[in-house]
């Protein structure tokens, strides 16, 4: 029985227009349904595969702001995102959501900053600003992620060390474990090590699963690592 909150998704591409460039990403163009069955899936793929295009649409089509927050925040810097949000539809569970947030590292300055501003009495700010970059990030997670919640996570890792990627993991765990769940985009081998999540490529056609073996963050990384001297050697020429 799939009793995740955000269960399915469907794109009718009879709302997009023939001109939109939606038409020519790869792992989309021929995209019509996608079942979500598992606590954490992960999106992953190369850089402009339609990952964050997605995150985004679904994000949006959920009630949350386009430049992330939680469905309070009501702002916006620059009006980037696509029309996808218009053609999904989402189907969704029985279950009671206690909490959600939708994290972009690209624009996570803007909701640091509007955060501060929704501050009062009740709800003291965080202060994302007065911390590093990474250390915002993490404080984040273990504030916002909470039992019975809706996550979405659009490169959570992009500030993080390879230790606090870990602390992450084991936040995401633990609060998967307590009936939440995640929709994340990644290019990070160890967020993606994560025990019983489900994956989902944008690379090499259609979005479709694949293991973690499978994933270019594991092969690459483990490459590298393997065959460190001989690849910078072949990339640099000596």
């Amino acid at each position: 029985m799939n009793d995740q909150f955000i269960q399915r998704l469907t794109i009718d591409w009879g709302k997009i227009e023939e001109s939109s460039y939606l038409r020519h990403i790869e792992a989309l163009c021929d995209l019509e349904r996608v079942e979500f069955t598992h606590p954490v899936t992960f999106f992953v793929g190369e850089n402009g595969s339609g990952k964050s295009t997605l995150l985004e649409a679904i994000a949006v089509a959920y009630g949350f702001n386009p430049e992330g927050g939680t469905k309070n925040y009501r702002f916006s810097t620059y009006d980037s995102h696509s029309g996808l949000y218009q053609a999904l539809r989402l189907s969704k569970g029985y279950r009671r959501v206690r909490g959600g947030y939708f994290l972009r590292a690209e624009s996570f300055y803007n909701v640091a900053t509007q955060e501060e501003l929704y501050a009062d009495r009740d709800h003291p700010s965080e202060r994302y600003h007065q911390k590093s970059h990474g250390e915002s990030f993490l404080a984040l997670a273990q504030s916002r992620l909470r039992p019975d919640g809706v996550y979405l996570l659009d490169e959570p890792e992009a500030a993080l060390s390879p230790q606090r990627q870990l602390t992450l993991l084991m936040e995401i765990w633990q609060c998967a474990q307590q009936g939440s769940q995640f929709l994340i985009v990644t290019h990070s081998p160890i967020l993606l090590a994560l025990p019983d999540a489900e994956i989902l490529t944008f690379d090499r056609g259609p979005v479709h699963r694949c293991t973690y073996e499978e994933t270019d963050s594991y092969q690459i990384t483990e490459m590298f690592i393997n065959s460190r001297q001989e690849i910078l050697r072949r990339l640099l020429g000596e």
